[in-house]
């Protein structure tokens, strides 16, 4: 079911607060990713309370071996979020798909809903919403409102934007965009002054759950997105998720790397928060020398 983006904005008030789980992901390898979520907040004047005790939710492992365990160990950060009532931000896209699963079979009061309640010890009472990040951000926050806060626009940053398949599929569950023409992270990243490139690969596969098991096939997925990228005439990519923003960048082939931004970081950038600087040093394929060559970077 697609959603209809332009009636979500106008019918959503700007919230002020959230519950937040940053997951596995953005406590280690995408320490770049959540510093940039924080930072962004802060400036957008948004608290964000974290998940006290939460687990990880297994995204990849407990999907494939366990499928009770799968939705048990979302469940059990559900029942921590409910605690508030807030509506929970997650940033990591298999984590928010993974939750998003959890929460569809609760609110269906299915059978396995039943089991999650019962291998957790609460009650779901529905009164909080799991929603992504860049929903939270485009759509909550509101595309007008980030305009307004730019002080650095990202002119001549030629970027593509790639969703990957976790926040999009399968709609049923994710209930976000139309996965084969997803347009919200565009007209972001068009509200910072960036130079969108038109491509049709923005929810393509990386191949990140295959990035350990079978490495030639994420290498094969990822240089055909890279050179897709560059066909299109882009400078850098720009992602919603940790996993494929290791695994473009892990591995790309031999010769000049092509940089990849988290989203969030361009939204500090363009803000002029001090910060951002700091976020490059924590990248596979440094940004640095793309961003100084247009004066985005000193």
């Amino acid at each position: 079911m697609a959603i209809n983006l332009s009636d979500r904005e106008l019918a959503v008030p700007q919230v002020k607060e959230y519950s937040y789980y940053p997951g596995c992901s953005l406590h280690s390898t995408a320490l770049e990713f959540n510093e940039s979520v924080q930072a962004v907040f802060k400036a957008l004047d948004i608290k964000l309370y974290e998940l006290e005790d939460w687990n990880c939710c297994s995204a990849a492992s407990a999907t494939t071996l366990n499928h009770a365990l799968s939705l048990a160990l979302p469940g059990r950060n559900l029942a921590i979020a409910q605690k508030s009532g807030r509506d929970v931000v997650i940033p990591c896209t298999g984590c928010y798909n993974r939750h998003k699963t959890t929460e569809r079979e609760l609110k269906r009061r299915s059978a396995a809903g039943q089991m999650v309640e019962q291998a957790v010890g609460f009650s779901y009472q529905g009164n909080f919403e799991v929603r992504s990040l860049l929903d939270v951000i485009g759509n909550q926050v509101g595309l007008e409102a980030l305009r307004r806060r730019v002080q650095k626009p990202l002119n001549g940053l030629k970027v593509v934007g790639y969703y990957g398949c976790l926040l999009l599929r399968p709609v049923e569950v994710t209930q976000f965009e139309n996965p084969e023409r997803p347009t919200l992270l565009n007209r972001l990243l068009a509200a910072l002054g960036a130079d969108l490139q038109p491509w049709s690969y923005a929810s393509d596969c990386c191949g990140g759950d295959q990035t350990l098991v079978k490495p030639e096939i994420a290498a094969r997925l990822v240089n055909r997105l890279v050179e897709h990228a560059r066909e299109a005439g882009a400078d850098a990519m720009v992602t919603v998720c940790p996993l494929c923003q290791m695994s473009l960048e892990m591995r790309q082939g031999a010769g000049a790397k092509l940089p990849l931004f988290y989203f969030t970081e361009l939204i500090g950038l363009a803000f002029g928060l001090a910060e951002a600087s700091s976020w490059w040093k924590k990248h596979l394929v440094s940004p640095v020398g793309l961003l100084k060559s247009l004066q985005l970077e000193s």
